[in-house]
């Protein structure tokens, strides 16, 4: 089997969606790597690899766009992959978003199988095409240390009674998953909870963080009760997601009135005790405090 039939024979395989054809179209000892896989994988490894990719993808193709053969066993294909997003995307649901992906493969084959493909994409493509946020940025700058956040808010425009302040130092990055799967779990149950206002939670490194506003400082202890916050307390007390942390409820000491700019006049005007600016316009109603 010459050069260009063994990746043609591998495209192929992609396109049956099953990680025993594809692996069957490597030599022993055979290695792929992408911008997603970073290092080279084989076997086991680049099987799951694959099936990860067609559970999100179910039914993912590849359509060959140029096909060159290099010499020496050598190649380089140019191809472009698309598919629907209706199964999982990493903890993600799924979207039902269509994607398409335009990439490149250089590939070294010998005796009929292939050596190793390294393949070249944007690896923020999907997550873009997914609606994914796709961020660069530095770790540290200076004092500064940089991470992620996220924000629930019920849509409740009351000025907060109470804040509950959480913070934690996770064991190790599959801590920081773990904890953000069970943040992710307690803002949501939060929603249906009397008093709540809204949430921000963060991660910076493994530093983690939640800052939750509340009608009264008697309505957080609702969390220590039952749900996810409540079943995940004895895991963190038993040493298995954090080397350290604390949780407090703070109550403000002065908040003072919204200000909302007037769109007839563009005065700011402090909308908590004023529905109207001085020109006679109405004025807009503010956003939620958190």
């Amino acid at each position: 089997m010459g050069t260009l039939e063994v990746v043609r024979s591998y495209v192929a395989a992609w396109n049956l969606r099953s990680p025993e054809a594809v692996l069957a179209t490597f030599a022993a000892g055979g290695t792929y790597r992408d911008p997603v896989t970073v290092v080279p994988c084989a076997g086991e490894a680049m099987a799951a690899y694959l099936t990860g990719l067609w559970q999100s993808f179910p039914d993912l193709s590849f359509d060959i766009v140029t096909l060159a053969d290099c010499g020496g066993g050598a190649a380089a294909l140019e191809w472009v992959m698309r598919g629907t997003n209706t199964g999982p995307f990493g903890a993600l649901p799924p979207t039902g978003r269509v994607i398409e992906l335009a990439g490149a493969d250089f590939l070294t084959t010998g005796h009929g199988k292939l050596r190793s493909v390294a393949g070249y994409f944007d690896s923020g493509a999907i997550p873009r095409q997914l609606g994914l946020q796709v961020l660069v940025q530095p770790e540290t700058a200076g004092p500064f240390r940089f991470g992620s956040s996220v924000q629930v808010q019920t849509g409740k425009v009351q000025a907060p009674g109470a804040m509950g302040i959480t913070a934690l130092q996770a064991l190790d990055e599959t801590q920081v998953g773990t904890v953000r799967e069970q943040s992710r779990a307690t803002m949501t149950e939060m929603m249906a909870l009397d008093g709540f206002i809204g949430a921000t939670a963060g991660v910076i490194g493994s530093r983690m963080f939640t800052v939750t506003a509340w009608d009264r400082p008697e309505s957080v202890a609702q969390l220590l009760r039952r749900g996810t916050h409540a079943a995940a307390m004895p895991a963190f007390f038993g040493g298995k997601r954090a080397c350290c942390g604390f949780t407090s409820v703070w109550v403000p000491a002065r908040i003072n009135p919204y200000w909302v700019r007037c769109d007839g006049c563009g005065h700011m005007v402090a909308a908590d005790s004023d529905s109207h600016c001085r020109c006679g316009a109405t004025v807009p109603a503010h956003p939620p405090y958190w």
